[in-house]
This record gives C-alpha cells, sequence and structure tokens, in this order.
C-alpha cells in the first residue's frame, strides 16, 4: 500500500476510473487520507468553503480551482473579460487599441454580450442601433444548452422577462439564476451547410505564472440540420445549437460519428478549401485568444497549488474565419457518444494525469510544474508565463515581432504588429 496514490472521485465515468485503476492506484472514500480527487465543481465549492475549514496537505491535488467560475459561468467570464480590456487601455498598451468606431482591434472576440437584468437599458439601446439583429439567452449556470433561446424583438424580451421575474429574472447577487443576452453569430462557416462549433481542451497546472497546455485532439460539433438565418428558424434548437445534449435528439442524429469531426480534419478542410496560410492564421488566432481569456481571470483566480484544471473552449468560426469565444467549461462532458469519443476522453485524461502527477506518484502540490515533455501526450505547451518574460525582460512591447511562445512557428505576427507580443 505504501507509496501508492489513493484516488477518490464523484463523477462515475469508466473513462476516469480505468485511468486510476491502470495506474495501481487505489480508490478509497472521501473520509479516508486520499491523494488525488477528481470532483465535480458542486464539490469543490464544499472541499474550499470557509465554514467547513478544511485544509488540504502537501500531499493531495484536485481538478478545480476554488473559484474556477470566474472563467467557467458565463456571465463572470465576460465581466473579467471587459475588465482586462479596460486594465490594458488603461497601461496603454497597444493591445488595447481601437478602431474609429471605438471597437477592440486586437481584444474583440467575444460577442457583445450584457447581463440581465442588470444591463437591460444598455441592451436595449444596443438592440435599437441594429433592430435587424438576432440575440442568444442563455442562463449564466447551466450547460449543455439548457435554458437557452434566440430572439429578434424586444417584445420577446419584456414578455420573458415578465413572465419570469418571480422566479429566473434575478440578478446573480441574489443566489437565484442571472442570464447573459449576446449578439447571435449569424454568419457562422458553414460545413455541408452545416453550424459547428468547436471543442478544445486546456489544461491549466498554474494561473500565478500563467502555465497552460493545448491538448491536439479537440473537436468539432455539427448540428444535424442545415442552418438558416431565416427568422421562421429562429425556434430551431437543431438549426442553432450545437450541444450533442440537444442534438442526440434530432431525427438526423448520426448515432456511428455522434456529427463530431476532429481538429484534425478541420484544419485539412480549411487547408483545402482557404489555403494554408489562412488555416494557420486562424488557429494561431484560437490559441491567442484562449491565452487571453486566461489572463483576463489570472489575477482574479485563487491560484491554490493543490489545483489543476482542464477546461473545455467551445469557440465558433464565422464566415470569415474570424474565431468567437462563447464559453469555457469547467467540467466538459466525460460521456462519451461514439466509439471514438471515448477513445479521445480515456487519452485525455491520462494525458492530464501524466502532466499533474509525474512519474504517477504520490502527488507533491510544491512541485515547480514543469513536467517532462515526454508526459506531455497529446498536450503541447501552450503559454509559459515564466519564460514568456524571462524572454520579454528588455524588449520593448511595440518594437517585438519574434515568435510567440508554444505557437507552432511562430506565425502570429500575421496578425498586426502588436499580436506577437500578446503571448509575453
Amino acid at each position: 500500500m505504501a507509496g501508492k496514490v489513493k484516488w477518490v472521485t464523484d463523477i462515475e465515468k469508466s473513462v476516469l476510473v480505468n485511468n486510476f485503476e491502470k495506474r495501481g492506484w487505489i480508490q478509497v472514500s472521501e473520509s479516508e487520507d486520499w491523494n488525488f480527487y477528481w470532483m465535480s465543481v458542486q464539490t469543490i465549492r464544499n472541499v474550499f468553503s470557509v465554514d467547513n475549514g478544511y485544509r488540504l496537505s502537501d500531499d493531495q491535488i484536485v481538478n478545480h480551482f476554488p473559484n474556477h467560475y470566474e472563467l467557467t459561468r458565463k456571465d463572470m467570464m465576460i465581466k473579467n473579460i471587459k475588465r482586462y480590456r479596460r486594465e490594458l487601455e488603461k497601461e496603454g498598451s497597444p493591445l488595447a487599441e481601437k478602431d474609429e468606431n471605438g471597437k477592440y482591434i486586437y481584444l474583440d472576440f467575444v460577442p457583445v454580450t450584457f447581463m440581465l437584468p442588470a444591463d437591460y437599458n444598455l441592451f436595449v439601446e444596443e438592440f435599437r442601433k441594429n433592430p435587424s439583429s438576432t440575440w442568444i439567452m442563455k442562463p449564466c449556470g447551466k450547460a449543455q444548452g439548457k435554458g437557452i433561446f434566440l430572439i429578434n424583438k424586444l417584445s420577446q424580451i419584456k414578455k420573458w422577462s415578465r413572465d419570469s421575474r418571480t422566479s429566473t429574472f434575478l440578478a446573480a447577487s441574489s443566489g437565484k439564476e442571472a442570464y447573459v443576452i449576446s449578439l447571435y453569430i449569424d454568419n457562422p462557416l458553414l460545413i455541408g451547410g452545416k453550424k459547428f462549433d468547436l471543442r478544445l481542451y486546456v489544461l491549466v497546472t498554474t494561473y500565478r505564472p500563467l502555465k497552460c497546455y493545448m491538448y491536439k485532439l479537440g473537436f468539432c460539433r455539427f448540428c444535424t440540420v442545415k442552418y438558416t438565418p431565416s427568422t421562421s428558424e429562429l425556434d430551431n434548437m437543431f438549426v442553432h445549437l450545437t450541444n450533442v445534449a440537444i442534438q442526440k435528439h434530432g431525427n438526423d442524429y448520426n448515432h456511428i460519428h455522434g456529427g463530431k469531426w476532429t481538429v484534425s480534419n478541420l484544419r485539412l478542410y480549411l487547408e483545402s478549401t482557404r489555403g494554408k496560410e489562412v488555416t494557420n492564421k486562424l488557429f494561431d488566432e484560437m490559441h491567442w485568444i484562449i491565452v487571453q481569456s486566461l489572463k483576463a481571470v489570472a489575477s482574479v483566480m485563487n491560484n491554490d497549488k493543490h489545483c489543476f484544471e482542464c477546461y473545455g473552449y467551445d469557440i465558433i468560426i464565422d464566415d470569415k474565419l474570424k474565431p468567437w469565444l462563447i464559453e469555457v467549461n469547467a467540467s466538459p462532458s466525460l460521456t462519451s457518444s461514439t466509439a471514438n469519443d471515448r477513445i479521445l476522453k480515456y487519452n485525455l485524461i491520462n494525458d492530464t494525469l501524466n502532466i499533474v502527477t509525474p512519474n504517477g506518484e504520490i502527488p507533491d502540490s510544491k512541485w515547480n510544474r514543469s513536467p517532462q515533455k515526454d508526459c506531455f501526450g497529446n498536450y503541447e505547451l501552450l503559454y509559459d508565463e515564466e519564460v514568456a518574460q524571462s524572454e520579454n525582460t528588455d524588449r520593448d512591447l511595440r518594437s517585438r515581432s519574434g515568435p510567440s511562445v508554444g505557437s507552432k512557428g511562430g506565425r502570429m505576427n500575421n496578425l498586426g504588429k502588436p499580436m506577437p507580443a500578446t503571448w509575453k
């Protein structure tokens, strides 16, 4: 028994349990001494609650940061990105540069979004500037497409707010469900006439200094019904929402491939239809967006040394090949909808464990967070703040034009002069 990692989980998924058992680790109960706890987002609140008074020891690690919701709640993510932009603007950073219409040139990677009910008047003002626009309403704390709907008339939101006032249309501070309303990306890139989004996995081992890894085996999730911007189809979620939890109920859902494509297939498709250079630029922009979103929350994240996190990033690409960050998931689904899906998720867990528990040994929360490269598996280092800072110490942000840290081939300078420096 000595020297074996003792694990516990409250997520009974075979891809998790099989990974732990394959390592010869020993399953224990939550009330016993454990070293590794892969827990749900509900449990993390209890572990780190002030009332609980529980203190983790150096040989214990968990799979969430205490206040992960700063990035993974839809409203908090937007709030933190807006704050990050303001801070960069105040510092005079070239990243916060705006065009003649007051729009961010580089930091415009989330759709225009408002919190409801707090920002209702601001939303109405924005809506009236472009009354033909479509907006998407989402409850802040729900997943899998639950509670989402589209609107294109102010009367719809007025009716909804009246109907909901006594139940869900409440501010986040009340402890009840709040909503975000975002400008709907109504010109998505289509493949075979269908809308899709990307699910990309990102592992963060520490926020200060920021260190994150990109998983190479992400996938695209397709809608089962061909896309139309027609307002008559706003209620048809099989046209608009890519969530498997929704699409699997459609008549056209394919149980063999699950409406999924690998990211490598997407890259091949784009290289053949749009060209290699444009495709490389798109992927670099997606990686850049991920790093910026993590930087936006780094200062507010409780960077507990016992924690790591594997996030599920959802990104939509529009028909101009501009990527948009839609949301970040704290507990990306470990349910397998196909055989390939199961293999991917098993490998994702396996590679994550190899990085956060090097050599499968009992964790040490004081480890230097720099595993050997042969532990990476299908991960690649996306950003290492310590390396970036040491490389950038004596360089002026505006004049830098070298390669980006963790980005293949350093293509970020395709995105305009200040862009390469943003990785630093």
